[in-house]
C-alpha cells in the first residue's frame, strides 16, 4: 500500500521531474523546488498545509492548551465515529454516489446492541458481530434498489434515511438506554495496556509508534523505486526528502503526545487498521480501481468489462458495515444508545469527504484523504470550543470551510483544463 499524504486520487498525475536535484522552475535552490513542487501538487497538498495552519492557529489561540496530550487523545475519541464514517462516504462518492442514511443507520445499529446487550444479555463480542451483519444487510439493500433497480442513490438512500430512524425510535421506545459491558465500552475508550519498565511514556506506544514510521519510510522509498523502474514521473529528489522529514517529523510528533497521556486509544489502532487496509485496496486491488472507473466515467468503465452493478452493490454494503461500526463506537463512547444518536453524521461524512479532497462528479479522492477531512473538521470544533465560540457561529465557520474546499476543488479543475 502506498501511505502518500494526499488527497488526489491516485490517477493525478505526480510531479514530471526526472528525479534530479533540480526539477523546480520557480526559482533556484530548495525553495524554487518546494514552491514549484507545490504549485504542480497543489490538489494533493492543499488540505494537508490547511490542517497544519489550522492547528498552528489554534495552538497559538489556545494558548498551547490544543496540543496537550490529554486533549490530542480527546479529539482521537471524539471523531473516531466520524473518520469511520469518512472512510465509507469517500467510497461512496468515488463511485459517483450519496449515502444520506448513515447517520440514521447508525442511531439504528447502536439502539439494537444497547438491546441485545442491557436487555437480553447477549455477549458484546457475539452482539457486536450480529450489528455488524445487520449494518451489512441494510447497505446491501440499498445497494440492491441503487445499482439492480435503478432508483438515484439519493431518493433510495433518503427513504432509509427515514425508515432508520423510525426504526431507531421504534426500538428504544424513546428512550436511552444503557449502560454497555466494561468491554464493550473499551472499543471507544480505552487505552492499550502498559508494559515495560516506567520511562514516564507509554512504552507500547512509543514502539507501534516506531514501527509504523519504519513502515513507512520503507514502504514509500520501495513505491517510489518501483515507479522508476517503469519510467513513471516522481518528485524531485530533494522534494521527496523533504516529504519524507515531514511526515515522519509529524508521526513522531503524534507518538510521542499520546505516549506521554494514556497511549494510543483503542480506537485509533482500529482507525489505522481501516486506512491501511481500505488505502491497499483502493490503490492495488481490481475491485478499488473498478470503483475509481465507475465513478470517472461509467460509459467506458462498462465497455471495458467493469460489472458497475456489482461494485455499486458491494460499495453500499461496505458502507452499511461502516455506519454499524461507527454506531458501535458512538454509542460505547457514550456508554448508551439514544433516539437522537447520529444527527447529522452523514453530512459530517459528506463535508469530510469533499473537505479531503473527494469530486462531486466522481471518480477523485483518497482513503487517507477522507481522514485528513475529517481531520480537519475536528480540529476545528476542538479549538473553537476551547477559545468558547459559540455552536451558531461554528455552524458558519464549517459552512464557509466546506465552500471554501469544494471551491478549490473546481478551481483546481479548470486551472488543469487551462
Amino acid at each position: 500500500m502506498s501511505t502518500d499524504l494526499t488527497a488526489g486520487t491516485p490517477a493525478d498525475a505526480p510531479v514530471p521531474s526526472g528525479d534530479g536535484a533540480g526539477g523546480g522552475k520557480t526559482g533556484g535552490g530548495l525553495i524554487g523546488l518546494v514552491l514549484d513542487g507545490l504549485r504542480r501538487n497543489m490538489r494533493q497538498y492543499g488540505m494537508l498545509i490547511a490542517l497544519g495552519l489550522i492547528v498552528a492557529l489554534f495552538t497559538v489561540w489556545t494558548g498551547g492548551d490544543l496540543l496537550l496530550p490529554r486533549n490530542v487523545s480527546n479529539l482521537v475519541l471524539q471523531n473516531s465515529y466520524i473518520l469511520i464514517l469518512a472512510i465509507g462516504m469517500m467510497l461512496v462518492i468515488i463511485s459517483g454516489h450519496i449515502d444520506l442514511s448513515v447517520g440514521s443507520l447508525t442511531a439504528c445499529v447502536g439502539a439494537v446492541a444497547a438491546v441485545l446487550m442491557v436487555q437480553h444479555h447477549v455477549p458484546w463480542p457475539v452482539a457486536v458481530v450480529l450489528c455488524l451483519a445487520l449494518g451489512a444487510a441494510a447497505g446491501a439493500m440499498q445497494g440492491f434498489f441503487i445499482a439492480y433497480v435503478g432508483i438515484p442513490s439519493f431518493i433510495v438512500t433518503l427513504a432509509g434515511m427515514l425508515l432508520f430512524r423510525g426504526a431507531t425510535e421504534i426500538v428504544l421506545k424513546g428512550q436511552t438506554l444503557g449502560p454497555f459491558p466494561k468491554g464493550m465500552q473499551t472499543i471507544a475508550n480505552g487505552f492499550l495496556p502498559e508494559v515495560g519498565p516506567d520511562t514516564n511514556y507509554h512504552n507500547l506506544t512509543l514502539l507501534l509508534g516506531v514501527v509504523l514510521i519504519a513502515f513507512i519510510v520503507i514502504q514509500e522509498m520501495r513505491d517510489r523505486r518501483r515507479q522508476q523502474e517503469f519510467a513513471l514521473d516522481v518528485l524531485p529528489a530533494k522534494m521527496f526528502a523533504l516529504r519524507l522529514v515531514a511526515l515522519v517529523a509529524a508521526l513522531l510528533t503524534a507518538t510521542l503526545l499520546l505516549a506521554s497521556y494514556k497511549g494510543a486509544p483503542v480506537v485509533l489502532l482500529m482507525l489505522a487498521v481501516l486506512v491501511v487496509g481500505f488505502g491497499y485496496v483502493m490503490r492495488n486491488a481490481v475491485i478499488g480501481r473498478h470503483v475509481y472507473a465507475i465513478g470517472g466515467n461509467l460509459p467506458a468503465a462498462k465497455l471495458s468489462g467493469v460489472k458497475d452493478k456489482k461494485v455499486t452493490f458491494l460499495v453500499f454494503l461496505n458502507m452499511g458495515m461502516m455506519a454499524a461500526l461507527a454506531g458501535l463506537v458512538f454509542a460505547a463512547r457514550f456508554n448508551a444508545a439514544s433516539p437522537k444518536a447520529g444527527t447529522n453524521f452523514e453530512l459530517e461524512a459528506i463535508a469530510a469527504s469533499f473537505i479531503g479532497g473527494a469530486s462531486m462528479s466522481g471518480g477523485v479522492g483518497t482513503v487517507l484523504g477522507a481522514i485528513i477531512g475529517g481531520l480537519v473538521l475536528g480540529v476545528l470544533n476542538n479549538g473553537m470550543n476551547l477559545v468558547g465560540v459559540g455552536t451558531d457561529w461554528q455552524q458558519v465557520i464549517k459552512g464557509l470551510v466546506l465552500l471554501a474546499a469544494v471551491g478549490f476543488d473546481v478551481w483546481n479543475k479548470r486551472r488543469a483544463g487551462s
